[in-house]
């Protein structure tokens, strides 16, 4: 049979007012009451209506996380930081993979307004959802842009491009190609492409699709139709790794005959790629921010302040460069 409050109440021998202020922190309570009530819920395992108090309290004190997959570094590691800076701020992550998928996103964030969070982090490649128009929910989109009223953080693209390009060409390379996901996608992600247009004389940039089979297929065309390649620019780390497996295959020389500069850092591909040359992006710093804007927001519904906070990168130089 399910224990209740009143049979708490019962077991420690006050009210259950008395017990409801122990379980809110509410209220002056003798240290003896309090722990005869802290004595009756260990002695028969009760646990609180989290929903009930959440009414009470206004809040739920859980935050929605909605990211393409935690199967990619980038964003397995950043969830695991906001998910830990959630939790020592008293806060549990309802964590959602959208596959990259519109509706399955909109059926996400959907259902985590029906479930009363109290605020959504979003790193996503979907605009033009009608439940981010919610008009008294808090929420920050990560590197990408949501809508105009929704506050953005995310890492320097722009001068994360130019430093990858700037390293290549100071490496001697004269034919360097682009390698990015599609262009459709409005994000701030594509201020890399923009350094890299910036910078080189006669820009090739190619638009691949996020699949892992599709990106090898692709770049195998790419080095085989264009030889004379000497560097390329990867808009992220698993686009670089896939270039060097490729170029494994073709018995091209890293960094010799090709360099190879990825995008991101994150410690999984630092630790499986020691030799990556890479842009670190401030990933904890990041979740760090985003968390710490959200609960700004939760706290004042009125807060306003910058719309986008842009945070700086970091050029890793390693062997295939």
């Amino acid at each position: 049979m399910k224990v209740k409050l009143e049979d708490v109440a019962k077991a420690a021998g006050v009210s259950p007012t008395t017990v409801s202020r122990v379980l809110n922190n509410r209220g002056y309570i003798s240290e003896l009451t309090k722990k005869k009530v802290e004595d009756a819920i260990e002695e028969l395992d009760y646990y609180p209506n989290d929903v009930a108090r959440s009414l009470f309290k206004k809040r739920t004190n859980f935050i929605g996380l909605i990211v393409p997959t935690v199967s990619n570094p980038f964003f397995g590691e950043l969830s695991l930081y906001i998910e830990n800076i959630c939790s020592s701020l008293g806060y549990k992550i309802i964590l959602c993979n959208s596959s990259g998928q519109f509706e399955k996103e909109k059926a996400y964030s959907t259902m985590l307004i029906r479930h009363q969070v109290d605020g959504i982090l979003v790193c996503s490649y979907n605009r033009g959802i009608d439940t981010y128009k919610y008009p008294k929910l808090p929420i920050v989109a990560i590197d990408h842009y949501l809508a105009p009223t929704i506050p953005v953080v995310g890492s320097d693209n722009y001068m994360g491009g130019k430093l990858a390009v700037q390293h290549l060409i100071d490496r001697g390379c004269l034919s360097i190609i682009h390698i990015n996901g599609p262009l459709e996608l409005e994000t701030p992600t594509q201020y890399r492409r923009k350094a890299y247009e910036d910078l080189v004389d006669n820009p090739v940039t190619y638009e691949l699709q996020f699949d892992e089979e599709d990106i090898v297929l692709s770049i195998r065309k790419i080095l085989l139709e264009r030889p004379e390649t000497d560097g390329i620019f990867a808009s992220d780390d698993l686009m670089a790794a896939a270039c060097l497996q490729v170029a494994r295959e073709l018995n091209i020389q890293v960094p010799e005959q090709l360099k190879v500069i990825g995008y991101d850092g994150t410690k999984t591909t630092r630790s499986l790629l020691p030799q990556l040359t890479t842009i670190k992006q401030p990933i904890e710093e990041i979740a760090k921010t985003s968390v710490k804007k959200l609960m700004d927001m939760i706290d004042n519904s009125e807060l306003s302040g910058p719309y986008e906070t842009v945070l700086p990168v970091q050029l890793l130089i390693n062997e295939t460069t």
